[in-house]
């Protein structure tokens, strides 16, 4: 059973070798455990930092691309290397690395397919009030989109097992934690949750420029994911919505014919069939949009299959 560390970087040359020290180097049930580096267009040197503590693999981009495209180009890179289970985690040493034995734990007993490390934010000093309330708003919203009951949805510390993460295709550009549990809750995979530790901060986050930045982006995140994976529903929600407000003009203007007021009102008629209209190619639009998902799910058990594919071919070289 090999396990890989998947460590997204960006700039982090300064705190690098503290997340990497922190990683232990046996856990019960594994084999083997490799780090695994993406440096994200770092500019600091983070590479070379990264090659100097002798982790298995680096893997560079050439411009910063972002989070959600480093976790992915790592979660690629890991499965070219054979990893069995892929654990995710930050290079600013977030997260307390000894609870990687507790994140992998479920997969190998064989209870879940991904397992999201919670950090526990409630009673956590390590967040201000307002990141609390985030974290709680984020979470309950992303919970009933993606139907999966997890207590820290935004978490990035993660394991996820070889199957699982075939079945990963991170598409946007801000963050990977809300879209990879809306594609695991339409996946149907097992998502289970552990209480885990967190370290004091090292330095800000890099990944928002203030509040209102961080919940513009996740808000968009989300919308895009569940319209993604959810076209169906998205499209039937807001032509229904524009129907419904439609239909009242016209229920006005029939109403007041109803009782003898025959001053015109056309105007009520005209916002309520041109809502209507648009209510209703919204609506077809749910319809062609479900086609397309449709088409990508297909196209993605292709991709799945054709990975499993060259996996027994490695296996047999």
């Amino acid at each position: 059973m090999k396990l890989i560390i998947q460590i997204p970087c960006y700039n982090e040359a300064a705190s690098l070798g503290a997340t990497v020290a922190a990683i232990p180097c046996r856990i019960e049930g594994i084999d083997s455990i490799d780090i695994l580096v993406i440096d994200d267009g770092s500019t600091d040197g983070t590479a070379d930092v990264a090659r100097s503590l002798n982790v298995n693999h680096v893997v560079s981009h050439r411009r910063n691309r972002g989070l959600a495209a480093a976790f992915q180009t790592g979660i690629d890179a890991s499965l070219r290397a054979g990893a069995d289970i892929i654990v995710n985690t930050d290079a600013d040493n977030q997260y307390n690395a000894s609870d990687i034995e507790l994140l992998v734990g479920p997969i190998l007993r064989g209870e879940a397919d991904i397992v999201i490390g919670d950090r526990q934010v409630r009673t956590n000093h390590h967040f201000s009030s307002g990141k609390q309330t985030l974290q709680r708003i984020g979470t309950r919203v992303v919970r009933h989109l993606a139907g999966i009951d997890v207590p820290d949805a935004v978490s990035g510390f993660r394991a996820i097992s070889r199957d699982a993460a075939m079945q990963i295709n991170i598409v946007s550009r801000f963050s990977y934690t809300t879209e990879m549990l809306i594609l695991a809750g339409k996946r149907r995979l097992a998502v289970a949750s552990v209480p885990i530790r967190t370290n004091a901060p090292m330095r800000r986050s890099r990944l928002f420029k203030s509040i209102p930045h961080f919940i513009f982006n996740t808000g968009i995140t989300i919308i895009r994911s569940y319209a993604l994976y959810n076209p169906l529903n998205a499209f039937l929600l807001i032509g229904g919505v524009i129907f419904f407000i439609g239909s009242l003009p016209i229920i006005r203007f029939l109403w007041l014919s109803l009782v003898g007021d025959n001053r015109g009102h056309i105007q009520s008629l005209v916002l309520g069939g041109v809502l209507i209209i648009v209510g209703f190619i919204t609506l077809l639009f749910a319809i062609v949009a479900d086609l397309i998902g449709r088409n990508r799910q297909m196209l993605e058990m292709t991709l799945f299959k054709l990975r499993k594919i060259e996996e027994r071919m490695d296996r047999v070289e």
